[in-house]
This record gives structure tokens, sequence and C-alpha cells, in this order.
């Protein structure tokens, strides 16, 4: 049985890596989640082959519990509009990395200490590390999840929340402390008398939890696409931390792929960010509140039958997660080929006749550019200031994310058109067709 279940984690192993490789594309990514979701079900299959074999826990339990997360799971994935999907990806994530953090505590809720203890074992230095950072790291995803959750559903002000020069010590301190007491729990657990009172481990989870708050709430609605990706990675490296605990190979190797994809992923947003011809159409996040990709689309045809190229200029940040823009246009088949990332549309914007922007604020933002005082200086932004004529689509003048006023909407060259931007789409397609 155990070469069975070791072949099935080998081929869960490959799955995840082949469809994570799918991923590196538009055209095969849809396919390339789809091979790593099956991979999963792979792997869940071989872990609980394991367990019954191993005649560890209740193994019906075990599979209710699975029915019951894919029960509560499913329907929200399957109802959430793409406008919120990045409040469902902090959602998701946070849970992995809740569950973690409840595995790490599971070691020490029987007989007040690691479970290994209950069959006259003494745990291996690697089993109390690991399961002390998945503890630690966990808790601190899933409270941090939580509030860049609340954030992007403003249910919590957008704005950064934090106690001013405090806020830096007291993170020290609740790291420090959460740090002692997990050195308290090692070396008492590696001693002859024994691990100590799980009040301990509590104390970890709920310090780690302090700061995973704390970290997240001083960060404005404008940086919470590197915030996702940066709790992402945390619950990853958890969740390997966890698997080497309880030596499951699937947890280990998918922890692994997350945690070093969202690490490369989210130091990739902070450089996109500065943290440490005829048309050309640049998607914001107001777009994806107005659902006004489809008239964007209807309008290009439009544009198109006339002999006008029409191209999209996408920030890799623009929306609240990599790839929202992407995603919204292509429901509205517009063609992968005509999406363009930063790098490859910038140096087109000075031959462009008209640049329409739609809900894009801060990445559209001249003072990243031009103002050495203002806050995003540095920043690479689309350079739409530097078309003939820009048309910026907006329901107010209202600042961005970052809080700071736009000097582009007061350029000689721009009109503003403020309103839903899909009725306004709209308009501006029937004034195009009486031309």
């Amino acid at each position: 049985m155990e070469y069975l279940v070791n072949g099935l984690y080998i081929v869960a192993f490959a799955m995840f890596i082949y469809g994570l490789m799918g991923l590196t594309g538009p055209k095969t990514a849809v396919r390339g989640n789809q091979i790593a979701a099956v991979g999963m079900v792979v792997a869940v299959v071989a872990t609980l082959i394991s367990i019954r074999d191993a005649q560890m826990g209740n193994w019906i339990l075990i599979a209710s519990g699975l029915v019951i997360g894919v029960c509560l799971g499913v329907p929200p994935a399957l109802r959430t509009k793409m406008t919120a999907m990045p409040q469902l990806v902090a959602l998701f994530n946070g849970v992995g990395g809740g569950t973690v953090a409840l595995i790490a505590y599971a070691e020490f809720l029987d007989s007040d200490g690691f479970t290994a203890f209950q069959h006259g074992e003494s745990p291996t230095v690697h089993i109390v590390v690991a399961s002390l950072f998945a503890a630690v790291i966990g808790s601190i995803s899933f409270w941090g999840s939580v509030i860049a959750f609340l954030k992007l559903q403003e249910t919590l002000p957008g704005r950064p929340i934090g106690i001013g020069r405090l806020q830096q010590p007291l993170n020290a301190l609740l790291l420090i402390t959460a740090v002692v007491f997990s050195v308290v729990i090692g070396i008492r657990a590696m001693s002859p008398e024994g691990p100590t009172g799980s009040l301990w481990i509590v104390g970890v989870l709920v310090l780690s939890g302090i700061l995973g708050l704390m970290v997240v709430l001083p960060i404005g609605g404008a940086d919470m696409p590197v915030v996702i990706s940066l709790v992402n990675a945390l619950t990853g490296l958890s969740a390997a931390a966890a698997g080497l605990a309880l030596d499951n190979q699937a947890m280990i190797v998918a922890g692994m792929i997350v945690g070093a994809s969202g690490t490369i992923l989210t130091n990739l947003m902070a450089k996109a960010m500065n943290r440490s011809i005829p048309a050309i159409v640049v998607p914001g996040y107001g777009l994806a509140v107005a659902q006004a990709q489809h008239a964007v689309k209807d309008m290009a045809k439009l544009l198109e039958t006339r002999g006008i190229e029409v191209k999209y200029a996408i920030h890799p940040v623009a929306g609240w997660m990599p790839g929202h823009m992407n995603v919204l246009l292509a429901e509205a088949d517009v063609s992968y080929d005509a999406m363009k990332e930063m790098d490859d549309i910038n140096d087109e914007f000075a031959r462009t006749d008209v640049t329409l922007v739609i809900g894009a604020n801060d990445v559209t933002n001249p003072a990243a550019r031009n103002d050495p005082s203002s806050p995003i200086h540095g920043m690479p932004i689309l350079n739409v200031d530097q078309s003939k004529s820009v048309v910026v689509l907006k329901r107010s003048m209202n600042s961005g994310f970052a809080g700071i006023e736009n000097p582009l909407f007061f350029a000689e060259g721009t009109s503003m058109l403020f309103g839903d931007a899909k009725k306004s789409v709209a308009e501006v397609t029937e004034e195009l067709k009486a031309l």
C-alpha cells in the first residue's frame, strides 16, 4: 500500500508542476488550473488511503470534512463576480493559512503536547521547528488575509489604519514574544520532562494573529494586490512546514510551489509599484465595478470596422489582483493579442491619437514620473499623458486608492466623462455610430 500512496503522490506532484506551467500563458491557463486541481484530488485520495492503512484517526470523519469543505467552497467560487474575485482569493487563502495553524495546534491538543508523546516517542527537532513555524506563519497569514478581505470588500476603510510611530516597535514586540514562546515550547518538547501546557501554543497563535492584523491594517487599498500575493506565499510556506512535521509529501511539494511562486510574484508586483497607435484602451478597477468590458468590446468592434486599430494597455497591478483586467476583457471575447503589458505598450502612447482611460487612476498618474514629492514617485505607470488626446471615464473626481490627486485629469489634452463607465462607453459608441 505504501508504494501505491507514493506513486499517487508522484503523479500529483507532476500534475501540480505541469499545471503551474500552464498558468504562464492566458491560452493555457484554464487547462493548467484544471490539471492542478485534478492533481490535488489525487493527492487527497493518496492521503486518505495512507491514513486508513495506518489506522490514524477517524477516516469517515475526515472524508466528511472534505465533503463539507467542497460544499462550502464551490458555491461562492461559482457565484462570485469578477469584481469580487480578489476578495474571494484573499478569503480562500486565509482559510488555508488558518487550517495550517489549526494543524499545528492539534499537535499540542492531546496530552498537553506533541501527539508523538502519546506513543512513548520523542519528537525530532525538525518536527518541533516545523510545527512551530507553521503555527506562527499560518496564523499571520489567516488574520492578515481577513483584513485584506475586509478592505477589499470595503467593510474596513481602504486607507491605512495604524498607530503612527509605535506601529513598528509594536510589531517587533509581537514577533519577538511569539518567537520566545515558540523557543520555550521547543525546549520543553525536547527535554526529558516532556512538553509544556497547551496554553503556550495558544499564546503563540494569538500573538501571531495580532501581528497579522497589525501588519496589514496600516497598508492602503492601493497596495492590496501585493498583500494578497504576500499572504499567499506565507500560506504556502506554512503548509510546506506543516507537511514536513506530518511527513506528508503532498503538503511539502504543494506548499513550496505556492510559497515560491507567491514570493516571486510579490517581488515583481512590488517592483511594478515601486514599493521596497490609433486608439488604446486603459482599463482600471472602475471598469470592473461597472462591468463595462462588454460595452468596451462593442465600441472597439465598431472602431475596428472603420479601420482603426484598438489595443488594451494593462498595468501589472490594474484592478485588485494580477490578471484582473485580462480576465475581465477575455470574458468579453477581447483577443489576448490585443492586450498589451505596460512595458510593451508604453513607447506607443506618444504615437497614439486617442487614449481612453476607464476607471484607472493611480496607474496613469504622471506624478509618479514627474513629482519627486509624490508618495507614488518612481512607480512605473502607463504613459497615457503622452497621447495626443486622452478621454478619462470616471464616476467622480475622487482620488484613487493611493489617496492623491491625478494631474492627468487637469491636463490640456484630457477630457473628463463622468458617470457609470458602462453607460458612458455605450453613449460614446452611439455617438460613433452617428458619425
